[in-house]
């Protein structure tokens, strides 16, 4: 009966989880029809019902939702604890879960990690490049990296790069088209290359200050683009203005490709840092690869 349950009570966890039997029986290795029949037999076990359930998708109830809740920490517990025990061995070894954002993963996470990876071959990595603010509890994440000022607080922060500067940048061709802004407010009347943040759903307002003042200006344009490389080819094309990290582009500044303005009222700010629950318990592979994130 007890191994019934907990095989079970693992199963309910995952598709509670992902919402969906398919991506549940997929993780599992089981099929949709085996996976549905044991959460039949487990709210038939308990009497109540764990799961509500439609032709296109899958749902806690509220008892399910209260379930899922209260068992979520003592399975990270098991799990962490096991993993700790695994990394008793002579080489370490495990695996890593990370999401990052675009330009994180090319300027911070990917320098570090081939050399990383190559000094310590049994330890496996999975990165999720995501411009979105994930949920690394919900999303079974070791960590993830953000802008410090995107980190919630209560999450345990580590500074593993410098403070940013952001750059307004446009071609020689699109400013003898259209003039140069001399204030962000100008900015309404230029064709600019607008992002969509995918957690918030809507278009990215570009951020300014100069003196203690604060602007956040709505931009519009032709063209929306999450994808960075993009943006900053269609700012040298000419289609319009872009708002980057400024170390993507030294480059194309240093070589006439692109020109930067309103550079007065990009003021620097925290850099990226990598973040994990505050309950996390270390394993000797997240310890190894944290230690190198800082030391760069």
């Amino acid at each position: 009966m007890l191994k019934d349950n907990f095989n079970d009570l693992l199963s309910f966890m995952v598709v509670a989880r992902e919402r969906s039997f398919t991506r549940a029986a997929a993780q599992l290795g089981v099929s949709q029809s085996a996976l549905s029949h044991a959460m039949r037999n487990l709210e038939a076990r308990l009497d109540v019902r764990l799961l509500t359930r439609t032709t296109r998708s899958v749902a806690p109830t509220e008892a399910g939702e209260q379930l899922f809740l209260r068992l979520r920490p003592h399975l990270l517990e098991i799990e962490q604890e096991l993993t700790a025990l695994r990394d008793m061995r002579d080489k370490p070894a495990g695996n890593i879960r990370i999401t990052a954002g675009e330009h994180a993963m090319s300027a911070v996470l990917w320098p570090v990690l081939k050399p990383f990876m190559a000094q310590y071959p049994d330890i496996h990595i999975e990165v999720t490049v995501d411009n979105g603010l994930t949920d690394i509890v919900d999303g079974r994440f070791d960590a993830g990296i953000r802008l410090g000022e995107q980190v919630a607080k209560d999450m345990i922060a580590v500074r593993i790069a410098p403070d940013m500067r952001m750059a307004v940048v446009g071609s020689t061709a699109y400013f003898a088209r259209y003039g140069v802004p001399e204030t962000p407010e100008q900015l309404e009347n230029h064709r600019c290359i607008n992002m969509r943040l995918p957690t918030r759903g809507g278009l990215y307002a570009w951020e300014f200050e100069k003196e203690g003042r604060e602007l956040r200006v709505r931009v519009d344009g032709q063209l929306t683009l999450n994808n960075l490389p993009q943006r900053l080819d269609a700012a040298e094309a000419g289609l319009g203005l872009a708002y980057v990290p400024d170390d993507t582009v030294q480059q194309a500044l240093a070589e006439g490709r692109l020109i930067r303005v309103l550079e007065e009222w990009c003021t620097p700010f925290d850099g990226y840092h990598l973040y994990y629950p505050s309950r996390r318990q270390h394993t000797t592979a997240f310890a190894l690869f944290l230690e190198a994130l800082r030391q760069q």
